[in-house]
């Protein structure tokens, strides 16, 4: 595949996803919530994820327990519009896959059919099997995820590292395996000790995407609000920032305010 210009054709799969793990080729991942965002990523992303970060990037709330099956279906939508090559993948929010497997499939579903998204993604181990063996059942693509799962922040009580002890570690190892035996096609491990991530990823025949969780993983997924330097209410140790655009859109922001007060905007030359 040829990255960053029009001519990347190959369309990313599943299959390519589990292809790239046999290959030791490392899949590369973001977030995106709208189809400009989307179309940058999907110059270079091996995954794009609508995830349900919406809730605290764009909606402004302090969790993601608040997003709303409509919130996730709508974004979905839009980052449709801006991705043709990186697969797309739909977090299902917080209560949409907890209650039965039968609610599960019946929203992830939506996320397929009214979202556009390839593939959904949810939280937790073997509590959420027979939701996730129904999901694929139906034919819909699951990701997992385990370790620091923000829709159990409450019952965490704050965003520490998750698995350092022996018996949730332990826990983790089993759920992963549970989760593939399941038929998920990817687990993502967030917050989690390295040598642990490590040891997940070579017990598993699918590929692992880490954020949080050191560089054995098959993969990496950041926030790309977090990694743009956009989103400063959460600096988190993993988070490396490749820019400040928060900088550099408040003096923007400045000189338009400076400029429009004196009189120099519009100029001549911008009116007509």
């Amino acid at each position: 595949m040829e990255y960053g210009t029009d001519e990347r054709k190959d369309k990313v799969s599943v299959r390519t996803l589990q292809m790239m793990k046999k290959k030791g080729e490392k899949i590369a991942a973001l977030t995106a919530y709208d189809a400009l965002f989307a179309e940058f990523l999907d110059e270079w992303m091996d995954i794009i994820l609508v995830g349900d970060s919406l809730g605290m990037v764009i909606a402004g709330y302090d969790t993601t327990i608040p997003v709303t099956m409509n919130q996730m279906v709508l974004h979905t939508q839009y980052v449709r519009r801006g991705t043709r090559h990186a697969l797309l993948v739909a977090d299902m929010p917080f209560l949409s896959y907890q209650v039965s497997p039968e609610e599960a499939v019946k929203n992830a579903g939506r996320l397929l059919k009214e979202g556009g998204a390839e593939a959904v993604k949810l939280e937790g181990g073997k509590y959420i099997v027979d939701a996730v063996k129904r999901c694929v059942q139906a034919g819909i693509p699951v990701m997992g995820h385990l370790g620091l799962t923000p829709q159990s922040i409450h019952a965490f009580g704050g965003w520490q590292t998750r698995a350092k002890k022996e018996a949730e570690a332990q826990q983790l190892k089993e759920d992963a395996l549970i989760l593939q035996d399941a038929g998920i096609f990817s687990l993502v491990l967030e917050k989690i000790p390295a040598t642990l991530a490590e040891e997940v990823t070579q017990s598993l025949n699918i590929p692992t995407i880490g954020i949080g969780a050191g560089n054995k993983t098959d993969g990496q997924i950041l926030v790309t609000q977090d990694m743009l330097g956009l989103y400063e209410k959460i600096k988190p140790k993993f988070v490396r920032k490749y820019t400040e655009l928060s900088g550099f859109i408040r003096e923007a922001l400045k000189h338009y305010q400076e400029d429009v007060k004196s009189g120099a905007f519009p100029s001549e030359e911008e009116s007509f």
